[in-house]
């Protein structure tokens, strides 16, 4: 399981002109799933994106999280974090690495 993680002032994800998911101020998680992940990755991923404390308080210093502020997640599936070019122009390994089926793990993401 691989995220990469933004923190915004606002978001949106927009499919054939409809927005499909909006938040405000909180965290954007480019999620990507692979095929030997499990519930426990899921829900030690889901704690640590959680508990992450990279919102500033009061006194600037980042010591504040997603939680502590109120914040919003607004999780997308990106199954190219998985991408190898370590060799060669194009991303390699994709098919060994997703899930054979749709996975329940961005659902569990969300608590």
């Amino acid at each position: 399981m691989r995220a990469v993680i933004q923190r915004v002032t606002r978001a949106s994800v927009t499919v054939d002109r409809t927005v499909v998911g909006e938040i405000g101020k909180g965290l954007v998680v480019l999620l990507g799933v692979a095929r030997d992940d499990t519930e426990e990755h899921v829900r030690y991923l889901a704690e640590k994106i959680a508990a992450l404390r990279i919102f500033a308080d009061e006194e600037g210093k980042m010591n504040l999280s997603v939680k502590d502020i109120g914040g919003a997640l607004l999780v997308i599936s990106q199954f190219t974090l998985f991408g190898d070019v370590r060799r060669g122009l194009r991303r390699r390994g994709l098919r060994r690495r997703l899930p054979k089926s749709p996975s329940h793990s961005t659902i569990c993401l969300l608590p």
